[in-house]
């Protein structure tokens, strides 16, 4: 399916030698800013279009740009996004509405055109729309796996961009992202930073409400109350030492995911706290995702750079 596609910046390089088009206007939903997203490919091969990860920064649905993968990432030489490329994979880095701008169901709203966008155009871009994976961290793998769980329900579509299907998601990549809005505060680890129960949490900013006075919007904004037989396969790590969001999220979203003989790999990374702040590499819990990634896009896997 190929749509008219509108005015594309400049190609650009990586320092990396990724190409890579930024600022790419995805959606522009009425009263609000226009919704953008970064995309890195590989050498353009017409016989052979490549797999998207469509990635989903975090920072609390309140802040986080669509170039940043995440501070446990900033000093590589070859970074995330350039990696991904070499992989064979296409990236699709997003922005999308934050909490101070609208409310749930906005995030999910803009995910959701960002995927039809890119099934849209994929013909244009060089992408194989058949084989996507949502990779998102913190706030953003909150939104990858509602992105995932409510596929083919039109009912969470919105109405940013035209109609029509998004990619076909073959599996996600969820870091220690929020799984049920409701069981953070009684799972959260007595040195906890943040109280999602509070007035003034990042949970309650996402959904207009405190979680406990809005149960049905807490339930509605949660991961855990989606999951179905069609769950594609998921991969979640998370850290035990995760002041942020508890580990036990990762844990629920995962016995809720076998419960309906999903696909599901759960990676509790010992003693690492939120942003994989305390571990001393990241490099593992990366390759990890990197491999899955591309063994439910059935890419080879490479050997990781020197």
């Amino acid at each position: 399916m190929t749509a008219n596609i509108p005015a594309l910046p400049a190609e650009q390089t990586t320092a990396g030698g990724s190409r890579v088009l930024r600022g790419v206007e995805y959606g522009s939903p009425t009263g609000f800013r226009p919704l953008l997203l970064d995309l890195y490919r590989p050498a353009r091969d017409p016989g052979h279009p490549a797999p998207v990860v469509v990635f989903l920064h975090g920072g609390g649905w309140r802040t986080g740009r669509r170039d940043q993968f995440g501070p446990a990432f900033a000093g590589w030489p070859l970074g995330p996004f350039d990696r991904l490329v070499r992989a064979g994979f296409a990236v699709a880095s997003l922005d999308y509405r934050l909490s101070g701008e609208a409310v749930f169901p906005a995030q999910l709203h803009d995910g959701k055109a960002a995927l039809r966008w890119l099934r849209a155009h994929a013909d244009v871009l060089g992408l194989d729309a058949g084989r996507a994976v949502l990779w998102g961290e913190s706030a953003g793998g909150h939104l990858a796996a509602l992105l995932a769980l409510t596929a083919g329900r039109p009912e969470w579509e919105g109405d940013v961009a035209e109609p029509g299907p998004g990619v076909t998601v073959a599996g996600v990549v969820d870091w220690y992202g929020p799984a049920d809005l409701r069981t953070m505060q009684r799972q959260s680890r007595p040195d906890a930073v943040s109280a999602p129960d509070a007035e003034d949490s990042r949970e309650a900013l996402l959904i207009g409400a405190p979680v406990p006075a809005a149960p049905e919007r807490a339930a509605a904004a949660s991961p855990v109350s989606h999951v179905s037989a069609a769950a594609p396969p998921f991969l979640l790590a998370h850290g035990t030492a995760d002041r942020f969001v508890p580990s036990g999220q990762s844990e629920q979203l995962a016995a809720a995911l076998r419960a309906h003989g999903c696909r599901v790999s759960l990676r509790l990374v010992d003693g690492a706290d939120h942003l994989w702040a305390g571990l001393p590499d990241p490099e593992t819990v990366f390759a990890e995702a990197l491999e899955f990634a591309a063994r439910v896009c059935g890419l080879p896997v490479l050997p990781d750079p020197a």
